[in-house]
């Protein structure tokens, strides 16, 4: 009898121990890590009754997957293909339910604002109630990620709001650099802590001392197809369902390229309050910090944001809004 209990102590510890060597998010969200044929595939898709947007396919263990977009809600999700009702298109125009939706209507948007060199596509979304829509960018960088912006996120929200909404860019260099903070930010989210909707911000996030029109994306012999594709697909690898939404590095883009972008079935979006530039809040904006260890400004600035808004955000009256939900007209 004595034996017994202690076989089951035993085994009890064993599968605490098996448990901390998990890696955080890898138990709540299925990793991708063999996946093969990725590629652009527009398709009117079907689940469960339900209408959506299909703008990638890919194999992975043997099973083919669609990665797809619902047209009103702009949420990502990744389905079997086996699953659903499938009708490939040759262009996302042809899909009858796309031009009456919000997701078109973003499209439409982006061309209002796609001539400029620095910050196209759209840089603000419509507010229903006081507040801002956070985007957190994160860079290639060797430092640390900047904790004190979550940190301060949940100390102004304690006991107001139980998930934040916040957009964070991930770059795949920095992907690759931060497997530990990625995972801490992956286990907020597991957590309940942080509702997150991850955006595209390119896989190498090239920079250099040339003039804006021809660095960034916009550098001689960039390849945007490996830049974009490459990126969504390591962040499937890591448990990672990519958004809609896309973010220009630097937000320097032509007309040419937003076109391109355009053609991959994303959303690029801008930004109206970059705080380390000193551009001002107002309701609605798109907040634009860096929180990979090389904005101290901008984290300070909004910092004082949080604090400045304090009594609102107690009374409710001042909130962090999800970025899905500023689209409609």
């Amino acid at each position: 009898m004595e034996q017994k209990w202690l076989n089951s102590i035993f085994k009890y510890i064993g599968l605490i121990i098996l448990f901390m060597l998990i890696k955080p998010g890898a138990i709540y969200s299925q990793c991708y890590e063999h996946i093969v044929n990725y590629q652009v595939h527009f398709t009117a898709l079907s689940y469960k009754g339900q209408q959506y947007i299909g703008i990638r396919s890919f194999r992975n263990d043997g099973q083919d997957y669609v990665l797809s977009v619902n047209p009103n809600t702009l949420d990502t999700y990744v389905m079997k293909s086996t699953d659903c009702k499938i009708v490939a298109v040759s262009n996302i125009q042809k899909i009858g339910y796309f031009s009456p939706s919000v997701y078109s209507k973003s499209f439409k948007r982006v061309r209002n604002n796609e001539g400029v060199l620095q910050d196209a596509g759209i840089d603000f979304a419509f507010p229903k109630e006081m507040g801002i829509n956070l985007t957190i960018d994160l860079c290639p960088s060797h430092k640390p990620l900047d904790k004190v912006v979550f940190e301060s996120l949940f100390s102004a929200f304690k006991g107001v709001e139980s998930s934040l909404p916040v957009a964070i860019s991930l770059s795949g260099k920095w992907i690759l650099n931060h497997e530990a903070d990625l995972h801490w930010l992956l286990d907020q989210k597991n957590k309940g802590l942080l509702t997150i909707t991850w955006i595209n911000h390119t896989y190498n996030h090239k920079v250099n001392k040339d003039p804006l029109n021809h660095n960034f994306l916009l550098a001689e012999g960039t390849d945007v197809t490996n830049e974009i594709l490459a990126n969504e697909m390591l962040m499937l690898k890591k448990g990672i369902v990519p958004s809609v939404f896309f973010r220009f590095p630097g937000l320097v883009s032509s007309k040419k390229i937003i076109e391109e972008v355009l053609g991959f079935g994303l959303i690029p979006v801008g930004s109206d309050a970059w705080l380390a530039k000193g551009q001002h809040v107002k309701d609605g904006s798109i907040v634009l910090i860096h929180a990979n260890g090389n904005e101290e400004v901008g984290i300070q600035d909004f910092i004082q944001l949080l604090k400045s808004e304090q009594k609102n955000i107690k009374s409710k009256h001042w909130i962090l809004h999800d970025l899905h939900e500023g689209f409609e007209y």
